[in-house]
């Protein structure tokens, strides 16, 4: 099993990419979709959110209101840092069975927007980054999200920089290309991962 860490900067394409491998045969574990489906109505990880913030937390149909948890929690590092105790450690231990659950040869790709940021890089066999000038993820932003330019730009300012993301990159995946360009580059890293899968 070849164990891969999938990051890049908002707007940078890393999505796409990910689709990309999954058409190849990659196994996908999706950080952001775990976050959401540990939190849902009925889980051990939303009575924890609940007990820790309060009911204001919830939506009227029984669901987390994210509204209303981001305004907490962004405002105040203490509050995040609750959060994050109750949900990184649920994340992780789906994602861990996720990857007990795939075969010896496959190449398991974790998709991870935050791993720069939270010093991931030593989880995985190798980290594929997805890169973007800052250019093209600003117009990627506001032209195919609706962002204003003013919400984009502090989005991308909270992240990791371009370059700490590079720094800790094993193959790095230049996206400033159009759809089939990008296309044939992830073509030829998945070649080089499924040649990485069978030697190990």
């Amino acid at each position: 099993m070849l164990k891969v860490g999938l990051t890049g900067g908002i707007g940078a394409g890393k999505s796409e990419v990910s689709r990309l491998l999954v058409e190849h045969g990659a196994v996908l574990i999706d950080a952001d979709r775990i976050a959401r489906e540990v939190v849902e109505p009925g889980t051990p990880g939303l009575a924890a959110v609940v007990e820790a913030f309060g009911p204001g937390v919830l939506a009227p149909d029984g669901s987390l209101d994210r509204p209303a948890l981001g305004a907490i929690v962004f405002a105040d590092a203490d509050r995040l840092a609750v959060l994050n105790s109750i949900v990184h450690p649920l994340v992780g231990a789906r994602s861990a069975e996720l990857e007990a659950a795939a075969t010896d040869e496959s190449v398991v790709v974790h998709d991870v927007p935050l791993l720069a940021e939270n010093g991931l890089a030593p989880l995985y066999d190798l980290v594929v980054v997805v890169d973007a000038s800052p250019e093209t993820q600003l117009d990627r932003l506001v032209r195919l999200r609706g962002m204003s330019e003013e919400d984009a730009r502090a989005r991308m300012a909270a992240q990791a920089t371009r370059e700490k993301r590079l720094e800790i990159a094993d193959i790095v995946i230049d996206n400033d290309v159009p759809l089939d360009e990008l296309r044939r580059r992830v073509d030829a890293v998945w070649a080089d991962l499924a040649r990485r899968a069978a030697a190990a």
